[in-house]
């Protein structure tokens, strides 16, 4: 069973948030990520933009951040696996949303999506769509598995 921490800095917590944790710990499913633990932090574009400037040297907000641990720990005798952490701006998923009209639960779980594959590994050059990871993230986006499992219910 995957764990899925949620918390929230600088926005309220989303009503939904433990739908995203759902999802999150689904899309770990899907990929045979199992006994995953990893955290789920939604944020003001600011806070992001901080992170963003401190770790990756780009003064922007950005929709979505990860922070992989990649560490196996003993937990009540049972060897767990640390993904990581996934960081998501409510402020830039909205503009996402706008920009690439398309409604915000899509969207979150593109985003949610995209920092499991991070966590895992995977990354990419560019934000072309032919990238190898972005176009394994719209599978997963489209997989009947996944897509029925919202995240916002009013979208």
């Amino acid at each position: 069973m995957n764990r899925v921490d949620i918390g929230a800095f600088g926005v309220a917590s989303p009503d939904w948030a433990a739908r995203a944790g759902e999802f999150a710990a689904a899309v770990c499913d899907k990929l045979f990520c199992d006994k995953w633990d990893l955290s789920l932090l939604f944020c003001d574009d600011a806070f992001i933009r901080d992170l963003n400037r401190r770790f990756r040297d780009r003064d922007e907000p950005t929709d979505v951040l990860s922070f992989p641990l990649g560490e196996t720990f003993v937990e009540n005798g049972e060897e767990r696996y640390a993904g990581g952490d996934i960081v998501i701006s409510l402020e830039s998923l909205r503009a996402n949303c706008k920009a690439f009209n398309v409604g915000e639960d899509e969207e979150l779980r593109r985003l949610l999506i995209h920092g499991i594959l991070h966590l895992k590994g995977l990354d990419h050059a560019t934000n072309a769509p032919e990238e190898e990871m972005l176009l394994l993230q719209e599978r997963l986006l489209k997989d009947p598995a996944l897509a029925f499992l919202r995240c916002i219910q009013a979208d």
